[in-house]
């Protein structure tokens, strides 16, 4: 049976994050490269109650069309209504049929793709520092923006690790990729220019990201947590 955007259409599910609802249900599906009518035709809803649950801050539906919407977006509920977001990743039991494989040189740049989130390690004279940043891969390096004056923007010159990884609660599988390299500050005005316009966006964390670094990979390597094939022992 079809559900439409009317006011006795559902019930709100109590506890639920709903103003962030919409928000998270667009991303999940060009995540998944669906367009709303092919999330349609997996749910049964309407195309115009699907279109209010995106655009609308206080929509509030059930937990059936949740549990709906969760599973023709290949993910889970508590995904879907943010109720995971304070929670460190990987807070569930690993599955019993799980492997753990190494990844090629490709499949590394491959799960690093253009852009993200990632942590940065390095010594400092208080020791071992590992720091959160937002990255960029262009040319097969890793690049980022900070500060001048502040941590990462002491680098240059210095040998670091960069780390990044994704987790899926859902379906229990992951990967990690880490890249051992140089770092250099980028200092001519035309690779500058080139990266400001590659750059995907500014770093959460805010200030004034005058200072483009580089991490030039010396190694790259990676593991990737799977569901073990059938038949394979």
């Amino acid at each position: 049976m079809r559900e439409h955007a009317s006011a006795g259409a559902a019930q709100p599910a109590t506890g639920l994050g709903a103003s962030d609802l919409g928000r998270r249900l667009a991303d999940r599906r060009g995540e998944l490269g669906l367009t709303r009518q092919e999330v349609v035709d997996r749910t049964g809803m309407d195309t115009g109650y699907l279109r209010c649950l995106e655009e609308t801050p206080a929509a509030a539906p059930g937990v059936g069309t949740l549990l709906r919407l969760a599973d023709a977006l290949d993910t889970g509920v508590t995904v879907l209504t943010g109720g995971e977001v304070d929670l460190p990743p990987g807070p569930g039991r690993a599955s019993r049929t799980a492997e753990s494989v190494e990844l090629g040189t490709d499949e590394c740049w491959e799960r690093l793709s253009t852009h993200g989130v990632g942590r940065l390690g390095m010594i400092t004279a208080e020791g071992v520092t590992i720091l959160p940043l937002n990255y960029t891969v262009v040319d097969g390096a890793i690049v980022f923006r900070t500060a001048p004056g502040s941590l990462p923007g002491a680098l240059p010159g210095e040998q670091v690790a960069f780390e990044a990884d994704h987790i899926d609660e859902v379906f229990r599988h992951g990967w990690s990729v880490l890249v051992r390299g140089l770092a250099r500050e980028v200092t001519w005005s035309n690779e500058v220019r080139r990266l400001a316009e590659r750059a995907y966006s500014e770093p959460w964390a805010g200030g004034r990201p005058d200072l483009w670094v580089r991490l030039d990979p010396v190694e790259i390597t990676g593991r990737l947590i799977r569901e073990r094939p059938p038949g394979g022992g």
